[in-house]
């Protein structure tokens, strides 16, 4: 993974992990045992279907980098569908408090979201590479000034 997609990565993972324990301890002192159980699993899976859609779109778009705009709107919409399913999933379940569970879950994906975003605004990343010279360059040798400054 290049670095500044591990820069972003870490850079949402950390806010959202804290706003989880934050919400932990919150549900804990609300709803108990199975508040606190809820919110866990809120929070594990709001960061491991995040990390893996990153990591998803990293591998789709390293061989054809053209095509990341519609590869991220895939992988985002498959998170939330995953998402989806597994509130059906557990839509009756005694495991856990279900409020805890989707408050957190909805916290969190919203501040993954936003930091995530946040990183990617931060990040300056190239759209060209300005080191890179080709036969398509507008300089030519008479316009480039010499290691004094002066024109060649």
């Amino acid at each position: 993974m290049p670095s500044n997609d591990a820069r972003i990565l870490r850079g949402a993972a950390i806010p959202t992990a804290a706003a989880g324990v934050i919400a932990m301890a919150i549900s804990y002192a609300v709803a108990g045992g199975k508040g606190l159980l809820g919110a866990l699993f809120g929070a594990l899976l709001v960061m491991a279907f995040f990390t893996f859609g990153q990591v998803a779109l990293d591998r789709l778009t390293r061989s054809n980098p053209h095509i990341l705009m519609a590869a991220a709107l895939l992988v985002y919409t498959t998170q939330i569908l995953l998402v989806g399913i597994v509130l059906a999933v557990f839509k009756d379940t005694d495991l856990f408090n279900r409020q805890a569970f989707a408050f957190t879950l909805l916290g969190c994906a919203l501040i993954w979201t936003g930091f995530q975003v946040r990183g990617a605004l931060k990040a300056k990343t190239f759209y060209v590479d300005p080191e890179a010279t080709g036969s398509g360059s507008s300089e030519t040798k008479a316009e480039k000034p010499s290691d004094d400054g002066r024109q060649q």
